[in-house]
């Protein structure tokens, strides 16, 4: 799969899906990139709130999240029916090039890209039922693997098609759903990917945007 360092792409995952403090979730980063975000359109009538952004080895903004309606915890038993939410992921559509000091080569992104940082970033939110604490590390390891493997294979048999709006134009969109939740990914008109993952709201009635002024989040 066309990405970042996979190591630097799940840590910059992990970041951008735990919950995190108010006072982390900051608009400065996400001024630095270079390219527009996106977030449900303004069907969603709902509270939207900041994550986090993640940078490629020569600290440029590369993705990043923003949230729509519960912000979630990670899922228990006890929220997994009542939490409604959605997170839009965007990611920097860049080809192979070299790293700003000259000593590396940062990778090409793609719709796998995205695609597997959406994956990562349910699962973050996700704890099956009846499973120990201690338990956690390993499946989320082994889930972790699967996301990167499904991510590889978009046209495979788990991915189904899907045609939402972006920025009001009808777009395909790769799609599954699972037991925690679901994934989608794609790419718009204006040079980024777009992923996207949920649980208790439908991703059928979705539609996507360019944010006119990120900085209204702050």
């Amino acid at each position: 799969m066309e990405t970042t360092s996979r190591v630097g792409a799940q840590a910059s995952a992990a970041e951008g899906g735990q919950h995190v403090p108010s006072a982390r979730r900051t608009v400065d980063g996400y001024l630095l990139a270079p390219f527009p975000w996106y977030g449900l359109d303004e069907a969603f009538t709902g509270p939207r709130w900041l994550m986090q952004v993640g940078t490629s080895a020569d600290g440029a903004v590369e993705h990043g999240s923003i949230g729509h309606g519960d912000e979630p915890t990670v899922r228990s038993e006890a929220t997994e029916d009542k939490e409604r939410f959605a997170v839009v992921v965007t990611v920097a559509a860049s080809p192979d090039r070299r790293s700003a000091d000259g000593t590396g080569l940062l990778e090409a992104t793609s719709v796998s890209s995205a695609a597997w940082l959406a994956g990562v970033g349910l699962l973050s939110f996700t704890w099956p039922g009846q499973m120990d604490h201690s338990l956690r590390d390993n499946w989320l390891d082994q889930q972790t693997e699967t996301a990167w493997v499904l991510a590889d294979h978009l046209n495979g048999a788990d991915w189904s098609t899907l045609s939402l709006p972006v920025d009001g134009v009808p777009t395909s969109f790769h799609y599954r759903e699972s037991e925690f939740g679901w994934v989608l990914a794609g790419s718009t008109r204006e040079g980024v990917h777009v992923g996207a993952y949920g649980r208790g709201m439908s991703a059928y009635g979705l539609g996507f945007a360019m944010i006119k002024d990120i900085g209204a989040y702050a």
